[in-house]
């Protein structure tokens, strides 16, 4: 079956050969938030490095690294089936890409869906917005402002792909990527 694709297409069919791969797998301590933040540390650190000849430059090339990679992997985390979490990552003509691959249900497939699809249409600053004002009147999980925050704030270009595993659950793909300045800029 053709996964549904939604985003940037191109990016979504990238090749990431040439990148870094980590796999995080359920286990004795269970995989829980805190996975999330040391993961997306080590990739910040990891990648952040071809920039280190200045501290302006790693300084900001390691918060946007590690910005991106916390998004991406808490939600992976977060709203994933038991199963692993393919993370790919990488660098490329001052680009920052990153990869999740990981199994989701019926349910929060369908709300993501449906925020992409709210997507299409409006601009991610003024969804932003909306979602900073409905969340002070009220909590709600999944509230998607993380993703909003990647898009506007950090002008992410990202790619989500929803491929249907059986009858209630989806293998969800989600690409993005986000321009580093080129270091002599910093």
């Amino acid at each position: 079956m053709t996964p549904t694709l939604y985003g940037i297409e191109s990016l979504a069919n990238e090749n990431l050969d040439a990148s870094t791969r980590l796999t995080l797998r359920d286990g004795p301590l269970q995989l829980g938030w805190k996975h999330s933040g040391m993961t997306s540390d080590f990739i910040a650190e990891v990648m952040a490095l071809p920039y280190s000849h200045s501290k302006r430059a790693y300084t900001q090339a390691h918060h946007d690294i590690g910005y991106l990679s916390n998004e991406l992997i808490e939600n992976a985390v977060k709203f994933r089936q038991p199963g692993e979490i393919l993370i790919e990552a990488g660098i490329s003509d001052d680009c920052f890409f990153m990869r999740t691959t990981n199994s989701i249900d019926s349910a929060s497939s369908s709300r993501l869906q449906q925020l992409l699809h709210r997507l299409r249409s409006r601009e991610p600053g003024e969804l932003l917005l909306e979602r900073i004002e409905s969340n002070a009147i009220s909590e709600g999980s999944g509230s998607g402002l993380g993703l909003l925050t990647l898009l506007s704030d950090y002008d992410a270009k990202m790619a989500w792909a929803f491929e249907q595993a059986n009858d209630h659950h989806f293998k969800l793909t989600t690409t993005a990527l986000v321009a580093l300045p080129p270091s002599s800029k910093l």
